[in-house]
């Protein structure tokens, strides 16, 4: 399929467009719709009467911004006209949900007369928390922006002159770092003088680029000082003191080049002709001003970005407009001001400095980023945008005295902001903060592996363990050392541990009757099985637990812990436990990974055990103990097995909320539940329990390679010690938080 059959059918197939209104209160019933419209309704209306800023508390006006446009100057489509320009306005309100969960109207207003545009907006201001201007061709938006900041009360912001500007100018201070000028000393050349670069010129002397070092072209050539043709007062601000004429004559020897023109307007001899590491930003879509590929044939030295995905250092107004406004919203910014804009550019700048996560590079088909001349800017889809951002942009606007609600304890807005990407982050940022009330030592048996190194390094700095890994030292030292990790925590080599001889001895004395000599304890700890080697670090409490699996399968893992630390005393299995997260709810699932068939007795050990963790974790446990039959609606031997669970759970833990057997859409779909007027479950289960390994292993991995569940675990249940195993595969996201659940489950011990 073409590229254009293939955007006509994104857009035409199912549901036409790309955006819906979907209700955020029940209506099911006469009693709802009574809340929702008359005559409930008229409660808030007159709380809103009465005081104006009710308006945020009881309607949608603090997360609504509207996308106003129209359509003079559609992407690089030119004057497209106001319904053509829809479904740009349209994908302009799936980033703002997509990214910052901000829900937005699009508003494609028919007039060219930019009075007629400033008028209706402002009639809009009831409406909206803000206000997101776009798509309007140049010099009107000036005036129209200017005109409706002075007038309006909520932030107005156009993302074509101050996004595009956002970016570049992040963009602009890393690559200045990275060949080592100075920002005040660079000379810079803007092709371009539409809307995108008045905005970027303005900024980066804002930066702190010197005026007399900005020298601005439009199609008529350079704009200086004495000019008529083509002039506008918008143009005038930038008319410099030059004897240049042409584009080629200002690039010569400049620093930088920003392109905000048109494809082709850099040739390779004006690279060539530039300044020794020359940065060239040529922004202009769909193609840009000079390809990468053409560049970097004129010359080595060059750091280019452009506004394409497919070549390194995009420059996409995705990484600003919707954290924008989501700091600005979370404020009630009455604008969105200078001191904002330079404070998401810095914000964005120091992002791009950071380790990237492995959750960004598989977004990227696993390509690795490195801050670097190929990585000056973040990418779209990194989570952590939203939470460098808008924070600053909040900050920003407590600061410079526009925010009307300033945020008391920026730590917990940056936490609600996690919480808004899935609740996910939400139920690990209050395990995480259950773990570095009082870090515990992990110990990690694949010490070496690149995933367990950048993971200890996360550990460490943000205070949630503290990791021990095991393995060569010399082997470590160096992949820290390739790694540019600078990673001060203890290394234990087995070959010369002190303690090696220890854990020989006690390996021996568990295991003499087993199968083991002390020769053979004596060659598993100091080169067979660094797994048995961290299992023994704990067993002689030189370690609160360990985390491994990474690099191996399950069971060599769980065996040797099994084998020296053995069960809880008094159960007969141990039982592994799996989190399923999904965007509104959290389940547990248990047993997925260990008992094959339970019976009755390990079921309901399996519940209790489960029903511990989820407490464990802040969570009240409600557990439904799953089979094919409903409440005897079957007589059948497995059944039978459930029903018996059940009735053991209930003698030993009476205090439980647990019902069974039952199916599983019954255990979780309130309106079947409610069939059932005699059972002790009166709201949907958290805890689901299957009555074998078969069933609890195909519904996990479905539900999270189909049911867009993201699975946490497996957690251990029943041991002696704490011991947790890693997935293979799993990335140094899955070990940061497994190591956090581990510390807790020290804490609880």
């Amino acid at each position: 399929m073409s590229k254009k059959l293939g955007a006509l059918d994104y857009h035409s197939s199912g549901r036409k467009g790309k955006i819906e209104v979907i209700a955020t209160k029940p209506c099911q019933t006469a009693a709802d719709l009574s809340l929702a419209y008359s005559p409930g309704v008229a409660e808030p209306c007159l709380a809103i009467q009465q005081n104006p800023d009710d308006a945020y508390k009881y309607t949608a006006k603090g997360n609504l911004v509207a996308v106003v446009s129209n359509g003079t100057a559609v992407l690089g489509l030119g004057n497209l006209g106001a319904l053509a320009g829809k479904p740009v306005m349209e994908g302009k309100g799936i980033l703002f949900k997509r990214f910052a969960d901000i829900d937005v109207f699009d508003i494609e207003l028919n007039t060219e007369n930019p009075d007629e545009i400033i008028k209706a907006v402002q009639l809009l201001e009831p409406t909206f928390g803000g206000i997101n201007l776009e798509d309007i061709k140049a010099p009107e938006c000036f005036y129209i922006e200017e005109e409706l900041k002075k007038t309006m009360n909520i932030p107005v912001f156009h993302d074509d002159q101050h996004g595009t500007a956002i970016i570049s100018s992040a963009a602009l201070l890393n690559a200045l770092q990275l060949v080592g000028k100075k920002i005040e000393d660079i000379r810079i050349v803007v092709n371009g003088a539409g809307a995108s670069a008045n905005s970027c010129a303005k900024l980066a002397i804002a930066l702190g680029v010197k005026p007399n070092n900005m020298i601005m072209c439009d199609t008529k050539g350079v704009i200086y000082k004495g000019r008529v043709e083509g002039m506008n007062p918008y143009k005038e601000l930038f008319a410099a003191d030059t004897n240049f004429r042409t584009l080629e004559e200002a690039a010569k020897g400049a620093d930088v080049l920003f392109g905000l023109s048109a494809k082709g307007a850099f040739t390779p001899e004006m690279i060539r002709s530039m300044a020794p590491n020359p940065i060239i930003f040529a922004m202009a879509n769909p193609d840009p001003e000079i390809s990468p590929e053409e560049a970097h044939a004129v010359r080595g030295d060059v750091i280019i970005a452009t506004g394409r995905s497919d070549y390194p250092n995009q420059v996409n107004n995705v990484l600003g407009f919707p954290f924008i406004f989501r700091g600005a919203l979370d404020v009630r910014a009455t604008a969105i001001n200078e001191e904002m804009k330079l404070a998401a550019v810095h914000a964005l700048a120091r992002l791009a400095q950071e380790e990237v996560p492995d959750s960004v590079s598989k977004a990227y088909g696993n390509e690795k980023f490195t801050f670097g001349p190929n990585y000056i800017i973040p990418k779209p889809f990194d989570p952590r945008v939203l939470l460098h951002v808008a924070p600053a942009i909040a900050q920003a606007a407590m600061d410079s005295g526009v925010a009307r609600q300033p945020i008391e304890d920026m730590a917990k807005y940056i936490e609600q902001l996690e919480s808004t990407q899935g609740r996910s982050k939400e139920v690990m940022r209050m395990i995480i903060n259950k773990a570095k009330s009082d870090p515990k030592k992990v110990v990690f048996p694949e010490g070496d592996n690149e995933k367990i190194l950048r993971a200890a390094q996360t550990l460490v700095e943000e205070g949630i363990a503290q990791p021990i890994l095991v393995g060569d030292r010399k082997k470590i030292q160096q992949k820290m050392d390739d790694l540019n990790l600078d990673l001060d925590v203890p290394i234990v080599d087995p070959t010369d541990s002190e303690h090696t001889e220890e854990y020989a001895q006690e390996l021996y004395r568990r295991r003499q009757r087993k199968g083991l000599t002390l020769t053979e304890c004596q060659r598993i700890m100091r080169r067979k099985s660094r797994v048995q080697f961290s299992t023994m670090m704990v067993a002689q409490g030189h370690a609160d637990t360990l985390l491994g699996g990474i690099d191996t399968h399950y069971p060599e893992t769980i065996r040797p812990a099994l084998q020296v630390l053995g069960k809880q005393a008094g159960l007969s299995s141990v039982h592994g436990l799996y989190m399923m997260v999904f965007k509104k709810e959290v389940y547990f699932l248990a047993d997925t990974t260990v008992t094959i068939d339970p019976t009755a007795e390990e079921l309901a050990e399996t519940a209790i055990l489960a029903a511990e963790k989820v407490t464990m974790l802040g969570i009240e446990p409600r557990i439904a103990m799953l089979s094919f039959s409903n409440f005897g609606s079957v007589d059948h031997p497995q059944t039978r097995k459930v029903k018996r669970a059940v009735e053991l759970v209930k003698e030993r833990a009476p205090n439980l909320i647990v019902e069974g057997e039952m199916q599983a859409d019954t255990a979780v779909v309130p309106e079947l539940l409610d069939g059932f007027t005699f059972s002790k479950l009166k709201t949907p289960a958290n805890v689901l329990i299957f009555p074998d390994l078969n069933s609890g292993n195909i519904c996990y991995k479905l539900l999270r390679r189909l049911g867009g569940a993201e699975a946490i675990g497996p957690i251990l249940m029943g041991m002696n010690k704490p011991v947790h195993v890693l997935q293979r595969g799993d990335d140094v996201h899955d070990v940061v938080n497994m190591a956090a659940i581990a510390v807790v489950d020290v804490q609880n011990a």
